[in-house]
Parts: C-alpha cells; structure tokens; sequence
C-alpha cells in the first residue's frame, strides 16, 4: 500500500526523535571527530537502528512505504547517502523490500510470538550428559592466581623484557608465509630447540620431526584421544588425577578407568581382575600430579610391558619435571626403550608462563604424519612469531637460565610454606615430600575438615584446592593441594600463617 502525506510526515517525526534520542554526547572526543565506535555509534548507523527498532516494534506496520530517501534526508539534516545505506542494510536483512518504480515498502515478517501473561521463561535445552561432566572438573581449576593455586609459575619473575625484545625482532621480520594457514607441525627453529633439550635433560629419543607443536597441553591430549581411541574406549587415568587431563578424556567420550597411585605411583597391580584393557594409559611418571611420588624404574618397566601387550598408547604428561630440587630431572618413561608405544607430552606453561599456550607432542614415527594432518584440519596452526621467539630463547640460554633461577626460586618458596606451617606440622599435620615440583599435598582426616578449612579460606580470600576433588570416584582422600610457585614470600607466609591457626583451631589446639 502506498504511503498517505500525513503518514510519511509521521514516519520522518518519529524517526527524527529516535535519532535525537540515541545522538551521542556532545562533549565526547569521539562524537566531535565524528568517529564511529561502540559507544559512539556513526549518524547511519542510528538510522538503520531507528528504522530496524520501529519496524520490529510494529510501529513500521508490513506494507508501510518509507519516504523517498532525498525527502527523508533532507528533513532529518543528514546526508542522502546515510538514508541509502541503512535501508540498504535493511533490504539486505529482510526488514524491507525494494520495488523498482515504486518505492521501499516494509517487508512481511513474523516475530516470535509472545509468552503467554505471567508464564514463567522456559529455561534452555539442557547440556549433553558428557558437558555436564566436564564442567565437573572445573572444581580443581584455579580461578585466581595467589596462594595457594596450583601449578602457577612465578609470573613475577618471568624476564619479560628480555621476552618483549625477542618477539620485537621476529614481528620486524617474520615471512608473509607466517600469516597464512600453516600445516608444517610447528616452526623448525623451535623443533630443532626442543629436540636438543630433551634429549639432553630428559633422555628423550627423538629427531625434529618428531615434535609437534600445538597450543598447550590440553590440544595434546584432545589429539590423542580423539585419534588414537573411540567413543567408549577405556584409558586408564591416575587415581587421584589430573582435572584438566581428566576433562579433555571425558570430552573424548572414553571411559576413564581410575588406577590407584600410592607412595610409588600409579599401581596397576591393584587394579581388579575384571578391569577393561586399556586402550590409553595417561601417567605423569616423574613427579605424580597431584601426590608428588615418582614412578619407580620397575614400574615403569611393567607398565612399558603392559601397554605392548595390550596394543595400548601410553600418555607421559611430563608438566613440571625442571623443578626437582635434590637431583636432576627424572629421566622420561619415553626413553628407555627403543619404538616405546609412549606419547611424550610437554608444556610451556609452568615453566614459563601459562598465557603463552605452547606445548608439544614427541610422537613415534608412525604417528607422525597423521596428527600433523589431523591437528592442522582441526585446530589449525598458529603463534608463529611466539615460536619462533621461543626458539631464540632457548638457543641463546635464557631457557636453562630461568629454569635455573625458578628452581631456586621455587626451593625457597617452598621452604617459606613449611616455614608457615611448621606450627601444624609440630601437631601432625603431614605435608608431602616436596622433592620436586610446584606443590605439596596437606593431607587431612576427614572431608568434613577439607571442606570447613576450604569454607573459611574463601572467606579470608585464600584459593584451597581439596585433594578430594581431583578423584574420579569414592572412595577418596581428604587433604589440600597447596600450589606454593606463583605467591610470593609475603602471601605465603599470611596464608600458610592462617591455615596453619585454622587447622589447629579445627583441632582444638589453637
């Protein structure tokens, strides 16, 4: 139907007060420049919001003819231009038609109906079964970063100029190849660096070709579960465990199967004989996460026999081996036979800085060509300049020697904890070996004492993570993973001061 004079006069006066309603203010330097931001939005944009909110709102009827665009422009002040590309936009989206010779007319369209009066809003479709036990295993995620958050490096002491000069020079000079799509497994420089590394501190057997670089950790661990196991395949995880490897299983769809971890580690002895055969075994072999314990050689030995036998891959999460304090780094499950069915996992996270979201695989030459396809169909490849950077920080030895200063770091951080807590360990509360790593586990009698030391932590603003959390299922034990590496001095000693007083005050002996 075509528009009546007094209907067009109507249309311009309620569009005009639209846009003097949603005019930006005056006095902002970016509305005087007449810049476009998201506080500020351009004259055009305020037109296509007014047209679009009073067609939606029904006060554009379907059918309505809009005034023509010079008539439109020249009674609202603005240019032709401007009235062009908002119901340009809005013919593109559907609100209204465009009919050559005869004018801009409202579209026909539906808008959801309306919910009945006082009818309560449905709530969403609920998550699948598998999303909702993921989110399970955010209990064991820090959600801040002081004490007592486990494996958070010292971000205070990361050498952050000598890294800015570093990534300065690759971002001058990096090829125009950087900025596509990459499917090469990583930058060679920092292959060919991590190569030397670890077969110089952890006795890993491989060449370059063997690395692959992906964006953390947890990327890892989604590869290999997702190309190596199928939906409810059986992977056997450390009991208790890590949350985050715990989570990236699960998401896989397989069946985790908890194997006890006493003073040695993982025992798979223990496990009943009915258990599943494994088709994954994830171990972190030389410092246990979360109880600290190292896999002993004849362990390591059966578990390298079991795996071949069973056809099985194992998983050596090696997260935080530098930081071993009374000896040198504990040696990898990967290295001590030759073709080892073992997928060598690293990460740049704890020994530098968690934000960097760089890790690697070490893979066995078979498997070599189809994660390389596969991680670059799913998650593509990127941080070229960061690799690269990463690469000149280990050739030039910044690498050793900040893993030289965190370890000492982290040594006296460490022993200013026990220090804190010396007064509960005087009472008996037990506190792990602390050989190496980034931890200690505090263990507890009771869950009841885990949850009213972590209640009143939260209050005092102090992060507990309950060791109960990290178990895949009862029964369990109660104690507090205290993450010593990324607090200072100072906020150790007032937090291990007060959980110290509480413990004791739980106990009656305060």
């Amino acid at each position: 139907m075509f528009a009546s004079q007094a209907h067009q006069l109507w249309i311009i006066e309620a569009l005009g007060l639209k846009l003097a309603g949603s005019a930006p203010h005056t006095d902002s330097p970016v509305a005087a420049q007449g810049v476009s931001s998201l506080s500020s939005p351009t004259l055009g944009q305020r037109l296509y919001a007014a047209l679009r909110e009073s067609i939606q709102d029904g006060a554009l009827a379907p059918g309505s003819q809009l005034p023509a665009s010079r008539r439109l422009a020249a009674a609202l002040g603005i240019g032709r231009n401007t009235v062009l590309g908002a119901v340009e936009r809005l013919v593109a989206e559907g609100f209204l038609q465009a009919q050559p010779g005869s004018g801009v007319f409202v579209a026909e369209w539906q808008s959801p109906p309306p919910l009945p009066p006082c009818r309560e809003v449905e709530a969403p479709p609920p998550l699948s079964a598998r999303g909702t036990r993921i989110l399970d295993f955010d209990r064991t995620l820090s959600g801040r970063h002081s004490a007592f958050a486990p494996g958070v490096p010292a971000l205070d002491r990361f050498p952050r100029e000598r890294w800015q000069r570093l990534l300065r020079r690759h971002q001058q000079r990096a090829p125009t190849a950087w900025f596509d799509y990459q499917s090469q497994g990583g930058v060679s420089a920092l292959r060919d660096a991590l190569c030397d590394y670890l077969r110089l501190s952890r006795s890993v057997r491989c060449h370059p070709g063997q690395i692959l670089i992906t964006q953390g950790a947890q990327q890892g661990f989604e590869l290999v579960a997702r190309l190596l196991a199928d939906v409810g395949d059986t992977l056997w995880m450390e009991e208790p465990g890590y949350g985050g490897a715990q989570s990236c299983f699960v998401s896989a769809g397989l069946a985790l199967e908890p194997v006890p971890v006493d003073a040695e580690g993982m025992n798979v002895a223990a496990l009943p004989a009915q258990t599943p055969a494994p088709r994954l075994i994830y171990v972190t072999p030389s410092h246990q996460y979360p109880c600290g314990v190292t896999l002993p050689l004849a362990r390591r030995m059966a578990l390298l026999a079991l795996a071949r036998r069973h056809r099985a891959w194992i998983i050596e999460d090696d997260y935080d081996s530098e930081f071993r304090y009374a000896s040198a780094p504990i040696a990898s499950l990967q290295g001590l036979i030759e073709a080892s069915p073992v997928i060598y996992v690293g990460t740049f996270s704890k020994v530098l800085y968690p934000g960097m979201r760089l890790g690697y695989l070490v893979l066995p030459e078979a498997l070599v060509e189809p994660f390389r396809r596969a991680n670059a169909r799913l998650h593509r490849e990127g941080q070229y300049l960061v690799q690269a950077a990463l690469a000149d920080f280990i050739h030039e030895g910044h690498f050793a020697r900040h893993v030289a200063q965190m370890r000492e770091c982290y040594r006296q951080r460490q022993a200013a904890l026990r220090e804190a807590l010396a007064p509960a360990v005087a009472r008996g509360l037990v506190l792990s070996a602390g050989q190496a790593g980034m931890h200690l586990v505090a263990r507890l009698d009771t869950l009841a004492e885990e949850r009213a030391l972590v209640e009143q932590a939260a209050a005092a603003d102090i992060l507990l993570s309950p060791l109960s959390h990290y178990y895949l299922r009862p029964p369990v034990e109660a104690g507090l993973v205290l993450g010593y590496a990324g607090a200072t001095p100072a906020e150790i000693a007032r937090a291990g001061g007060w959980l110290a007083q509480r413990w004791l005050a739980l106990r009656g002996e305060a």
